[in-house]
């Protein structure tokens, strides 16, 4: 099949073309290399050189979804079947920073690439969602929850689950939707729990854990993209939500003591939860097991092994954080 990824060079964007193309698709990503304005220029450069070295790099533009023209010129000239949409800002606190342009890229952007997927027939989308729109919740929640967001990136998430859902009533498109939570792993930007408690264990710092008690899905990312896979390529998989994550929850004060233990060095100081994050469990998957054949493999302790792998051997890495040592 041709499908088109919107933001195909992120975390998870990379793995799922890796799988796509694996598996003998033709794939085109846009992807526009954002820093979003938090994250060090030359990390993101890194970033990009190493995801890239892992497909083929065939096709790949650096359109911004926000652009509604080059959107509809990109989705014409290549007529994709199905059309992964993946571009968005990534969490709550990068939309906090910038809301506004949040706003234009996961509303407007959105809105866009389903405009121009309706016009040239594109088959189904497949739009990322995630966890982050059930708002507070307990372990087990199924994708039929009533869902409260807490905070404007989720709020943005779960109006886009809605705005891709009315263009398929209006007959445009089919559609799958996904609900992913706490993705990790390799080639991942410090700036998201897992990488950010990891380097400042290895720098020998502070990891400083918001609730203790409070616990997330975590979910390594090679288990996130084959869930996304199997959703955008099996024909059974349309018009329906599915959780993607790992079904087991880790409390911040596990996950920080994990890494401490793996690494060797590093302290924690345990803090107040940060009101801008709902309290959240394990994710049921029982569905995306049964329609798609999900079934992730990484357990936690495995995956925070696996990031420490990475970070040890990553040439940037090792450079940064001798730096740190230096000064």
């Amino acid at each position: 099949m041709k499908i088109l990824v919107t933001g195909g060079l992120g975390l998870i964007g990379h793995n799922v073309v890796q799988r796509l193309e694996a598996q003998g698709h033709d794939v085109v990503i846009t992807d526009t290399r954002t820093n979003y304005g938090i994250i060090p220029q030359s990390e993101v450069d890194y970033l990009m050189t190493e995801r890239l070295k892992k497909i083929s790099g065939n096709n790949i533009y650096h359109i911004d979804i926000t652009d509604a023209d080059n959107v509809d010129w990109l989705v014409n000239k290549h007529q994709p079947e199905v059309l992964i949409h993946m571009a968005s800002f990534p969490r709550q606190k990068v939309v906090n920073a910038n809301p506004a342009w949040g706003s234009r890229v996961m509303s407007e952007g959105l809105i866009n690439v389903c405009e121009s997927a309706k016009k040239h027939r594109v088959s189904r989308v497949v739009y990322i969602s995630s966890s982050m729109v059930y708002g507070d919740f307990d372990d087990q929640v199924k994708e039929d929850y009533n869902c409260r967001p807490i905070g404007q990136y989720s709020i943005l998430k779960l109006t886009g689950e809605d705005i891709v859902k009315d263009y398929h009533r209006r007959g445009a498109f089919d559609y799958a939707i996904i609900r992913p939570s706490a993705v990790y792993g390799p080639l991942d930007v410090e700036d998201r729990v897992v990488a950010k408690f990891m380097l400042t264990a290895m720098r020998g710092g502070v990891l400083r854990v918001n609730g203790a008690g409070e616990t997330l899905d975590f979910t390594y990312v090679d288990d996130a993209a084959d869930g996304i896979v199997a959703a955008a390529t099996l024909e059974h998989a349309r018009n329906d939500t599915y959780n993607i994550t790992k079904s087991h929850s880790v409390s911040l004060l596990e996950a920080a003591e994990m890494i401490v233990k793996i690494v060797g060095q590093g302290t924690i100081e345990c803090r107040d939860k940060d009101a801008d994050f709902p309290s959240r469990g394990a994710l049921n998957i029982n569905k995306a097991r049964t329609v798609l054949g999900y079934n992730p493999r990484v357990d936690v302790e495995e995956g925070f092994q696996n990031y420490y792998k990475w970070s040890s051997e990553s040439s940037y890495w090792q450079s940064t954080l001798k730096d740190k040592h230096h000064d």
